[in-house]
């Protein structure tokens, strides 16, 4: 007999036996391989509900492909996180009145070293409590030796080849870090703020005296680099404007009205200015008409020299309100309405980034290499189309395939990559320059200074590489990857990878930079699928974030935590404290009570019932409490099946006489179906539909009939029945278990140990390397469907029958049945979960005012009980008054003024939910009273 089912009690002993075991490594006696790169999370992170979905995809993949015989490799690593990293120590020193400047870079690197030693391996001990069956001795971080000679190795390659050059381009700048960052750090807030109406004066002699060109603008700060001001070019209003010229407010500078097809003519005056320095599509309109480039801002955001005198050393915000103030004076500016715009802000410091104009390095997206490519059918195309190419041709295929159209979208619009960042932690870029400016980029300084000549001084670049440059080389790194062109065995066997599972958000970011660099750097594509899945969103579809209180953490609901616990967890370290009494209250409504341990198996079912094709995941807490029920419901069923099997005759002697009930035949039936459609599920990403499957099947199929069913056929069936239904119990639960092992691994591991002796199932070590469940059609056999059909239609037939005349569960009655057919095979069974005294047939029923008739297919069926009418009416009314009460009270609720209009609306619907519900309820205990009447 088993113990009362308890996941902390079984997590931690399989995974250590796991792994000590060497069961997640890589196993090249076999042919055919597996293989999946886990996308590295930041070295600064903890595991988050996006981590747990994703791996749970990602580890089930591993189980499933291990069980199916192949040579499965899941390689794990961590990303060293440029700036989320440096900003984590920054603080920490800042904390103690130090800055990194104190210290100097390489002082201020080891503080870097000695928090990435303590604190770096927080997320993979976490995946470890989720059940990833990563093979850890492959586990890399992108900062160790092996990938930082890699990334050099590529870096000098791609400048050898002229795919990487350095150059002035505007750049997204964070002023507070003082670096450039891309477009995935910098969100886009929609925020109130301020139109600008500005008049620009014409310039004397045009015969435009005392005339202005009229433009709005939300930073008047950048007015004083203005470039030029443009129409478009079929806009009749200007036509006869483009050419003349314009004074720039408060500076001495002159500017071109100049036609283009930028502009919007519809949009606002139809007039804009245009400042290179200052906007990306402003910088693109410049180049086109060669204007002059005038950068306002030093590092900091602080008006510089090119600046009037005016405003030198004014914060970009303090030069705006003066520029305003200056602007009023002059008479050169309108008016100013109040407007909604989208701001960008960095994702870190919250601070609003600017375009800025300033040295950096890129990868040339469109240039053809120069040599030194291996040879495949990507040699000779430019990064952009060798990632276009591996997509096009199918080498690579996107699941679902509608993400094909958003990553052509991005290709089509491809810049070059800006790959310097302004840090100290990361890849330091591997370039050298002279005291002339000279460039010289080397695996070491002793190659540099070879290539520089002796005694030619040499300082390196201080910047570093960004954090996606080294993240792009995964796939090929992490295999033993070497420019000479010695391919390993990994390499051999592991690349491409099988399948990539990541989200939406970074397939520009980190997909599309795989596929060019391991197209170019191996002549290979880096994996045959990527498996775009959703963003997990709270349970109303908001994002999740500690400001607003929404956030699970994954461990929690492994190991439950207590209100006071998860309110202190959620309000410390919050990067806006003024949100901590939002955060507080809104813990306290989602978990009043703190959120009870559900184990590792129920969140990855959850998660896995999560994952279909769509794009975001509203996670529903309660579908988790459903699924640690699912979990102990496997748990009780498998003590039944113990309890009547062990030290029994199960089968095992293959000599023995069998006797196979329908029941028996129809669960063996079911279970083929089963394994068909979870194989297809597994193999074509939709874990939701395993998911789905499995619980019908188990719940339904085996524990709520089958086993039911079976209790019959041991109570009452000869030996050689009793033997046939254990063997089938037995045996049906251990390919269950088998089949449920990819998705909840600590049960099924736990159970199958006792279950697969009696099942003379392969017993060896572990489930992980038990074989996956292959169906046999010829188990199949189709009238056993239609027997059990017929079974269970008699039985639901009888229920209702039950209910409608308001049988208690405790009384039974003696059942009447009138049908042409022989139903005698069914009698033993539907007495039993009909809860009857007996099932008798009958030519005709017998006669009764009383009693309701249900008619089942071609049977009749009548219910014989004495019902006590006046203790029934008692019962009805006293139901029927709690009922009132509680429609009284949602009725009351929903028409409180304002309610439905201001209240979430999952819980407007919810309430609606339960108002048919109880409206439902009442009027079947009302015609239960007129029938009594």
């Amino acid at each position: 007999m088993l113990p009362k089912y308890s996941p902390a009690d079984i997590e931690t002993k399989h995974y250590a036996r796991w792994q000590a075991s060497g069961a997640f490594q890589a196993d090249f006696s076999r042919s055919e391989a597996f293989c999946i790169q886990l996308p590295p999370p930041n070295v600064t992170g903890t595991l988050h509900m996006g981590h747990a979905f994703n791996q749970t995809v990602m580890d089930g993949l591993a189980r499933y492909y291990r069980m199916k015989g192949r040579n499965t490799c899941w390689i794990p690593g961590t990303d060293h996180a440029g700036i989320a990293t440096q900003i984590v120590v920054e603080r920490q020193l800042a904390a103690q009145g130090i800055s990194r400047h104190d210290l100097g870079r390489e002082a201020f690197l080891e503080k870097v070293w000695q928090w990435k030693e303590q604190s770096g391996g927080t997320i993979a001990e976490q995946m470890r409590r989720v059940g990833c069956s990563a093979d850890w001795q492959r586990e890399y971080f992108t900062m160790d030796d092996t990938r930082a000679e890699a990334v050099t190795r590529v870096f000098v390659k791609l400048y050898q080849q002229g795919l990487i050059y350095r150059g002035k381009r505007l750049v997204n700048w964070d002023p507070v870090l003082g670096t450039a960052v891309s477009d995935l750090e910098v969100e886009n807030v929609e925020e109130q703020g301020f139109m600008y109406y500005v008049r620009y004066p014409f310039v004397a002699g045009q015969g435009l005296d005392g005339k202005f060109m009229h433009i709005a603008t939300t930073r008047p700060e950048t007015i004083l680099a203005d470039g030029a001001l443009a129409v478009a070019p079929d806009d009749e209003r200007y036509a006869h404007l483009v050419g003349k010229m314009v004074h720039v407010p408060m500076t001495d500078r002159i500017i071109p009205v100049i036609a283009d097809e930028y502009v919007d003519k519809d949009f606002g005056s139809g007039c804009v200015k245009i400042t290179p320095a200052h906007d990306f599509n402003d910088y693109a309109v410049g180049e086109r008409h060669k204007m002059e480039v005038i950068n306002l801002f030093t590092e900091k955001a602080v008006m510089n020299d090119n600046a009037p005198a005016a405003y030198r050393g004014l914060d970009r915000f303090a030069a705006r309100e003066k520029i305003i103030e200056d602007l009023k004076a002059a008479g050169l500016l309108e008016k100013i309405e109040a407007h909604t715009l989208m701001r960008p802000r960095g994702d870190r410091t919250g601070t609003v980034i600017e375009p800025y104009l300033t040295d950096q390095w890129f990868v040339a997206m469109h240039a053809q290499p120069q040599g030194g490519e291996p040879d495949s059918e990507f040699r000779g195309m430019s990064l952009a189309q060798k990632a276009k190419t591996a997509v096009d041709s199918g080498q690579v295929k996107f699941v679902p395939e509608n993400w094909v159209n958003t990553y052509n979208q991005w290709m089509n619009n491809l810049q070059d990559w800006c790959i310097s960042r302004q840090l100290w932690w990361g890849h330091q870029i591997p370039a050298w320059y002279d005291d002339n400016g000279n460039i010289y980029v080397a695996r070491s300084e002793a190659e540099a200074q070879a290539q520089a000549g002796a005694g030619v001084a040499l300082q390196r670049d201080e910047d570093v590489l960004d954090t996606w440059f080294s993240s792009a080389l995964v796939p090929f790194s992490t295999l033993g990857w070497t420019d000479d062109g010695i391919n390993t065995d990994e390499l051999k066997a592991f690349l491409p990878s099988s399948v990539l599972v990541t989200g939406y958000e970074i397939i520009f970011f980190w997909v599309a930079r795989m596929i060019m660099m391991t197209t170019h750097f191996t002549g290979k594509v880096p994996f045959k699928d990527v498996y775009i899945h959703g963003m997990v969103r709270d349970h109303e579809g908001k994002k999740m974030s500690k400001s607003e209180g929404n956030v699970i953490d994954p461990v929690d609901l492994i190991d439950g935590i207590g209100l006071p616990e998860l309110l202190d967890k959620r309000t410390t370290g919050l990067r806006r404290p003024e949100t901590a009494p939002q955060v507080r209250q809104a813990t306290e409504k989602l978990f009043p009570t703190g959120i009870p341990a559900m184990g590792a198996d129920a969140l990855r079912f959850t998660m896995a019932s999560y994952a279909s094709l769509g794009r975001n995941i509203n996670f529903d807490f309660k579908r988790a409490e459903g699924y640690r029920n699912f979990c102990n419901k496997i748990w009780n069923a498998s003590n039944f099946v113990l309890m009547n099997a062990e030290g029994k005759d199960c089968g095992q002697d293959e000599s023995l006489p069998l006797a196979y009930s329908f029941a028996d035949q129809w669960i063996i039936g079911r279970l083929q179906q089963t394994e068909q459609a979870v194989t297809e599920a597994y193999e074509t990403y939709r874990f939701d539909l395993a998911a789905q499957t499995l619980y019908d099947f188990v719940w339904n199929d085996f524990c709520d009939w089958y086993v039911e069913l079976a209790k019959v056929q041991l109570q009452n069936g000869c030996e050689s029945r009793q033997r046939t239904t254990r063997r089938t119990l037995v045996r049906v639960l251990e390919t269950a278990l088998r089949l449920l092992h990819p998705i909840i691994p600590f049960i099924t591991e736990e159970l199958w140990q006792h279950i697969a002796p009696l099942a003379n199932a392969k017993h060896g070590d572990s489930l992980m390397s038990a074989a996956f469940p292959v169906p046999d059609p010829e188990k199949i056999v189709p009238s056993t469907f239609e027997q059990m059909a017929v079974l269970q239609d008699l039985i639901g037939a009888v229920r209702n029958l039950r209910g409608e005349m308001g049988i208690a569960p405790n009384v039974k009655a003696p059942l009447f049945v009138e049908s042409t057919d022989d139903l005698g095979a069914y009698f033993p069974y539907l007495t039993a979960m009909a809860r009857l005294s007996e099932a008798v047939p009958c030519a005709a029923l017998p006669e009764s005012e009383d009693a309701p008739v249900a008619v089942c297919r071609d049977a009749r069926l009548m219910l014989k009980v004495e019902v006590d009418k006046a203790a029934e009416t008692a019962r009805l009314n006293k139901e029927a008054e709690k009922l009132q009460k509680a429609l009284d009270k949602l009725n009351a609720k929903l028409a409180k003024p304002g309610y439905t209009d201001k209240a979430p609306a999952y819980l407007v619907e919810k309430d609606r939910a339960e108002l048919a519900e109880l409206n439902a309820k009442m009027d079947k205990v009302r015609i239960a009273l007129d029938k009594l009447k």
